[in-house]
């Protein structure tokens, strides 16, 4: 065959994590061997009170596999038959951990889940938690996230939010039984818009009896890109949460040109499937939001979250047991203040 008539086919594939590299090499030198090497995957993830370098430690050297640390948050563990992709985060007082566990039969990847679990022992929370997928845009343009896993602890009082009527439980009962997909919480910065959203993972998770998992983005530029939809929608993230979605929820008048991908996943499988679109907006006033958005059947609730006048802030305040708190009559007083007062 002359040089001109001859044709070269080749594969390229960009991976950022040196974990991703080693399995998916193993993966197509089993394909051209005809073997199949990794047919068992599981993910691990678990919370512990323990320092995060401790519990790594622990787990490098085992002499149940050999283990390569990629950095302090970071390690590879690979024996006969299996292999682990070890990533961890540290919390105030606790940290977090996710495994990706490949394995050549179901007993070496069982195994692994419960000789992992050994290692934090006593100190793991066995309190109900939910994952956050933390998603953004990379400077290169990939779509990028970490997972982090968070206590389900949060406690949260009818009095810090005057707006919501017959009282905060029963309000997440309602919109988690609902057919209804999206809930929007409006208001200033510091009003509990947050740890709302927490107080509804926290619920879905008791209701699951397992973790929750939240796709998370604030990243306006992740936003703009098709593939964060594709993964929420073929998932199986139990939620996406998006805050400080101002530039989001404006009119499509306005130029807003993101809102219709929502509009669209919110009333097909995401609907069908049960799952919940949760935002939170800075924006002052209803008719910064459009309509499409609000419309009876998509949208659940609108939750005005707002400052407290000295009279309710004074009464949640002793309720939280803050003695050390003493409300101005003349002015209004975010959350944030009370549980700055209470710490």
């Amino acid at each position: 065959m002359s040089q001109e008539n001859r044709h070269y086919t080749g594969l390229t594939k960009q991976v950022h994590h040196v974990g991703a590299l080693v399995h998916e090499s193993r993966i197509a030198k089993a394909l051209d061997e005809g073997v199949a090497r990794y047919p068992i995957y599981r993910i691990l993830r678990f919370a512990a009170r323990i320092e995060l370098e401790v519990l790594l430690d622990a787990i490098a050297l085992d002499d149940a596999w050999r283990a390569e640390r990629i950095h302090s948050e970071a390690m590879l563990l690979d024996a006969g038959g299996l292999f682990v992709a070890a990533y961890g985060s540290r919390k105030a007082d606790y940290c977090s951990c996710s495994f990706y566990i490949w394995a050549a039969d179901l007993a070496r990847a069982e195994q692994a889940q419960q000789r992992l679990l050994a290692k934090a022992g006593s100190t793991r929370i066995t309190e109900p938690m939910f994952s956050i997928e933390w998603t953004f845009l990379t400077s290169r343009g990939d779509l990028e996230s970490a997972v982090i896993e968070e206590i389900a602890d949060d406690v949260l009082r009818d009095g810090a939010y005057p707006e919501i009527k017959g009282g905060v439980r029963g309000f997440i009962a309602r919109y988690l039984e609902a057919p209804e997909t999206v809930v929007v919480l409006q208001g200033p910065p510091g009003t509990g818009k947050t740890r709302l959203i927490r107080g509804m993972l926290g619920e879905i998770s008791r209701r699951k009896g397992e973790p929750a998992r939240a796709l998370y983005t604030g990243d306006m530029k992740a936003l703009a890109s098709d593939e964060i939809y594709v993964r929420f929608i073929t998932g199986a993230e139990d939620a996406f949460v998006v805050e400080d979605a101002d530039h989001l929820l404006k009119p499509r008048a306005d130029g807003n040109e993101h809102l219709h991908r929502f509009l669209t996943i919110a009333d097909g499988i995401v609907r069908s499937q049960g799952r919940k679109i949760i935002f939170s907006t800075n924006l002052p006033n209803v008719g910064d939001l459009d309509d499409a958005l609000l419309r009876p059947g998509r949208c659940f609730a609108r939750v005005h979250a707002r400052t407290l006048t000295g009279m309710e802030a004074q009464a949640l305040a002793e309720e939280m047991g803050s003695a050390g708190f003493r409300a101005e009559e003349s002015r209004r007083h975010s959350l944030a203040e009370i549980y700055r007062a209470l710490r």
